[in-house]
């Protein structure tokens, strides 16, 4: 019995070992004799392999981007570079520009921040950072506070930056300036379509016709675009971003990282 066995089996492995031989080369050989015909299926099999490749770079992409550091999460709003901007960390020579400085106007320590009144960010710098810092030291004459304008999110940034111009056309730039914050809603949304923004003129009793008149006419549009000029001179991708003594800390920080800076430059 082995014996049968170890024949029988020895007698079918070479009927197979010419069967698989002969299809293969076959195959092989109609391969390359008429590529024509299997041109589809390798274009086919490219779009796949490239598909699959892109689908694997944008998830590598978006890992890191959200692994990435916090200070770069709290900006997503960022308009390009400009050519010749300062580099990272280099103390800034940045004035305070045309509208009124809350604070002592010999306070040591000069606070600038450039913003848009769309950004969220910005809105969320304004409730956990400003209100702390003009509380602890711009009401105690440590440090003056100024705001300047940076609309780059859409048509309603320029349009509730002119507005705010308008208001202080009437003095009343910085009642406007938080009336804004506490108004915003989503970016380019009709929160501060031009009618929306005469109504907070009319909510704040403003001279409703003179604000209507001013915002409608385009009359800050060149002073708004200067600021925003100004701000990408001084390096300014990212809103907020605010100046202390030059210094720039970019993004809604927590009120202590501007205390630790405002601290160092009041001890110097």
């Amino acid at each position: 019995m082995p014996r049968a066995v170890k024949k029988l089996t020895s007698e079918t492995e070479k009927p197979i070992k010419k069967r698989i031989k002969i299809p293969i080369k076959f195959n092989l050989q109609n391969f390359f004799q008429d590529s024509k015909s299997y041109t589809p299926i390798l274009i086919v099999l490219l779009l796949i392999a490239s598909f699959l490749l892109g689908a694997l770079t944008t998830k590598l992409s978006t890992t890191q981007g959200l692994s990435g550091n916090p200070q770069t999460a709290a900006q997503p709003n960022n308009p390009e570079t400009t050519p010749g901007q300062p580099a990272p960390g280099e103390k800034v020579n940045v004035d305070v520009g045309h509208l009124p400085v809350l604070g002592d106007k010999n306070a040591t320590v000069t606070i600038i921040e450039f913003a848009d009144f769309q950004c969220p960010f910005c809105k969320r710098f304004f409730d956990d950072v400003t209100k702390n810092i003009i509380k602890d030291y711009v009401d105690t004459g440590k440090v003056k506070f100024a705001f300047r304008q940076y609309p780059f999110l859409g048509e309603e940034s320029n349009f509730s930056a002119e507005a705010s111009e308008c208001a202080n056309e009437q003095g009343k730039f910085w009642e406007y300036h938080d009336y804004l914050y506490n108004h915003q809603g989503a970016e380019n949304s009709g929160a501060f379509a031009k009618d929306k923004l005469i109504g907070f003129a009319t909510e704040l009793n403003l001279n409703t016709e003179q604000f209507s008149s001013c915002l409608n006419s385009g009359k800050y549009t060149k002073k708004v675009a200067e600021d925003l000029a100004a701000g990408q001179k001084a390096g300014v991708n990212g809103t907020p971003t605010t100046f202390v003594n030059g210094q720039s800390l970019v993004g809604a920080q927590p009120f202590s990282a501007f205390k630790t800076l405002i601290d160092q430059e009041l001890s110097k």
